[in-house]
């Protein structure tokens, strides 16, 4: 019998090894078979072979097979995945608007202290040319990639001013040299008291040094009398793991767990703590989260939420629960790949059972009870995993018509705030400004070719091909033709129905273009009802 026993670790052994060699061979067997079908394309294909373009494809479908957040970033896309990454990028620091590719580019909002404000362009100013090139036959995207460059390297403008300046009339085409810069794309959107007792801060990425923005953010809000925290992570989609733990340990004990990850290796698990004095343990604090709040965001908000240290307030988040790691590849790409799950502190994942069963916005989709399990918060209250952080108090966000989504997303109220730009040299101060002249955005708007249908309406079409499909229109003819009468709404009439829920957009619009970007935040929260109503939520206490 002891014979025996000695045996089974030798076997063991001996099966990890024939494991091991297994998934070695098989590794080898495709990549063989990969390399022999690129030699046998190149030598036997009917046309020019484009390998690049063929490689890249077949790069994409493999790692398109494991997850949505596995990628290849190769060297020429560096710039773009750094943007993504740390919201930073080499260039003037403005947003442009090319309505016609063979018209101008025109400076549609300028960054507040970036280089383009600092030389004096302004909104409505038009770019006839950069560095020389004509702007005509550029498209917008073209134009922007002249714009960018490295920070330190210079830009000239051939600028048709929109208003007079010092030396020089409206109407003037002058030359405007300007220095690139290394533009940070503020992750801390905003930071400021609603109330008299109620600070706020709107966080809309994790990006490097974050975590100390947000303890600056906290005290000055503090020393402004602030005796409750709202911290916004609506739309967050998250960033870097690090900042997460470093913005929960603000507030809770030193060495508290935030997160623990792990991957495929039974030692691969890591935990997180906080690794630094908190600044208040005992403020209340109301987190606003929604279904763009994902990874980063679901890790300060899942640890608050089990530590009953904050409270949850909106809608169920995003259910990304998976950590990616940066890998170097050869000639200067990276590999972005997921290495873990990660795990809050009472044990919940917040990684969705899988990515099939998803909403049209990417976030989890509904999963029962029976597939998910049920955790403890630090006081006993019942959490449960199976993707994304549900709330304490469920508010959701206000409801927009077809039609106001038609005419943000086609730049409707976007050309309409620089028409008024161009019409009004100044409005009054951000607190005074309310949008009075929506007879004048009825006339620009209904001469802009626009879907404008209602949501009746579009579904009615789509019903009606799938009629046709079936051969149905026919005999349905009558009834048909009534509810589409029924459905009918004349654009002018629509665009005054919906007066109350466009204002804001073309209130928002047009401040920035004076004030800056921090002065559309402030124009959003005025009208945020679902902020207002999370106000009223009570706060977990114990």
């Amino acid at each position: 019998m002891k014979k025996k026993l000695y045996l089974i670790p030798v076997f063991c052994l001996i099966c990890l090894a024939a494991g091991a060699q297994s998934r070695d061979f098989t590794q080898g067997k495709w990549v063989e078979v990969y390399n022999s079908i690129l030699r046998e394309l190149n030598r036997s294909y009917v046309d020019s072979l484009p390998s690049g373009r063929v490689q890249r494809a077949g790069i994409d479908a493999m790692l398109d097979a494991l997850d949505p957040y596995t990628v290849y970033v190769p060297q020429e896309e560096q710039e773009d995945f750094q943007m993504m990454l740390n919201s930073t990028y080499g260039g003037i620091g403005a947003i442009i608007f090319k309505p016609d590719v063979n018209g101008n580019v025109i400076i549609n909002e300028p960054y507040a202290n970036c280089p383009a404000a600092k030389a004096s362009l302004q909104c409505g100013d038009e770019i006839e040319a950069i560095d020389g090139v004509s702007t005509h036959g550029l498209t917008s995207a073209e134009s922007s990639e002249k714009m960018r460059g490295k920070p330190g390297t210079k830009v000239v403008f051939s600028v048709k001013k929109l208003r007079a300046g010092d030396g020089w009339k409206a109407g003037d085409v002058i030359q405007v040299p300007v220095m690139r810069e290394r533009i940070v794309l503020p992750s801390i959107e905003y930071a400021g008291m609603l109330n008299g007792d109620d600070g706020y801060i709107m966080l809309s990425k994790f990006t490097d040094g974050v975590g100390q923005g947000i303890r600056d953010a906290y005290n000055s809000l503090k020393a402004q009398g602030m005796k409750r925290l709202v911290l916004d992570l609506r739309g967050n989609g998250g960033g870097i793991m690090g900042e997460a733990v470093n913005i929960v340990s603000l507030f809770v004990p030193k060495g508290s767990l935030v997160v623990s990850s792990k991957g495929r290796a039974q030692d691969s698990e890591v935990q997180y703590k906080t690794t630094s004095d908190p600044v208040d343990t005992e403020i209340p604090i109301l987190v606003l989260v929604d279904s763009g709040s994902a990874s980063a965001s679901e890790i300060v908000s899942g640890a608050l939420q089990d530590y009953d240290r904050a409270t949850i307030v909106g809608t169920r988040t995003y259910g990304k629960g998976l950590v990616q790691s940066i890998r170097p590849l050869p000639y200067d790409g990276q590999l972005k790949v997921t290495t873990s799950k990660y795990y809050t502190p009472s044990g919940r994942c917040v990684q969705a059972i899988d990515y099939s069963h998803r909403n049209e916005d990417g976030s989890v989709g509904h999963i029962p009870d029976s597939l998910t399990h049920s955790f403890t918060t630090a006081h006993g209250r019942t959490v449960r995993d199976g993707g994304g952080i549900t709330p304490d108090f469920e508010v959701k966000a206000k409801r927009y018509s077809r039609l106001t989504y038609s005419l943000v997303m086609n730049g409707i109220v976007e050309e309409y705030a620089l028409q008024y730009v161009k019409a009004h040299p100044s409005i009054p101060p951000l607190d005074d400004f309310h949008f009075d002249d929506y007879e004048g955005f009825i006339a620009f708007a209904k001469d802009k070719e626009f879907d404008y249908r209602s949501s009746a309406r579009a579904m009615f079409d789509e019903m009606r091909k799938a009629l046709e499909q079936d051969g149905l229109t026919e005999a349905l003819s009558d009834e048909l033709s009534a509810l589409e009468k029924s459905l009918d709404m004349d654009k002018e009439k629509f665009l005054r129905l919906k007066e109350e829920e466009i204002i804001p957009f073309i209130e928002e619009e047009i401040v920035v273009r004076y004030y800056f970007q921090e002065a559309g935040i402030k124009v959003r929260l005025r009208y945020d009802t679902q902020l207002q109503q999370a106000l009223l939520q009570p706060a977990i206490t114990y």
